[in-house]
């Protein structure tokens, strides 16, 4: 017995093969200790656009029913400017207004509601291409976050959903999508 341990010291331990199981050994140990130290982490995915899923919140110990209370998030926008939806609205009646107008006419219409950056997406559509007319109900409002929304518009063939972002409570539309319906 003690020929085959120093044969395993001298020989194996002291060769390529022990050196790399001997740091395979020690990797091994260092990632357990640090998954050991770190606790469990949250395996919800994330959402999309960076934004943070709401908190749940129970309270079993004090006799609750066990069910989860899920707040929504509250969009937030600073004293005397307009809600989402009704940036979104005017952003809407603007984006429908094509009859009459130039594409930079077209353009300069949506401005006063859009970020810097759709607007750069937008530059050089030509409105005569917007596949609807009018809207035909009541905004709705989704909040994402207190400073990340979409407003979904009805129009007539279908709907228009804009995402709208708020730079200091400021709302500007920063995406455009259309679903027929």
């Amino acid at each position: 017995m003690r020929r085959v341990v120093e044969y395993l010291v001298t020989r194996v331990l002291r060769s390529r093969l022990g050196l790399a199981l001997g740091i395979a050994v020690l990797v091994l140990g260092i990632v357990g200790a640090a998954r050991l130290v770190a606790g469990p982490t949250d395996a919800r995915p994330p959402l999309p656009g960076g934004a943070v899923p709401p908190i749940s919140t129970s309270d079993a110990e004090a006799g609750d029913d066990g069910l989860t209370v899920v707040e929504e998030p509250s969009p937030w926008t600073s004293p005397g400017a307009p809600e989402p939806a009704e940036v979104a609205r005017a952003f809407a009646d603007a984006w429908l207004r094509r009859a009459g107008v130039t594409a930079a006419q077209w353009h300069d219409g949506l401005r006063p509601y859009a970020t810097e950056e759709l607007l750069d997406k937008l530059a050089g559509v030509d409105p005569a291409g917007i596949p609807a007319e009018r809207i035909t109900g009541e905004p709705r409002t989704v909040p994402v976050t207190d400073s990340l929304v979409e407003v979904v518009l009805p129009v007539d063939t279908g709907e228009l959903r804009l995402g709208l972002e708020a730079e200091e409570g400021r709302w500007r539309v920063d995406t455009v999508n259309w679903q027929r319906g």
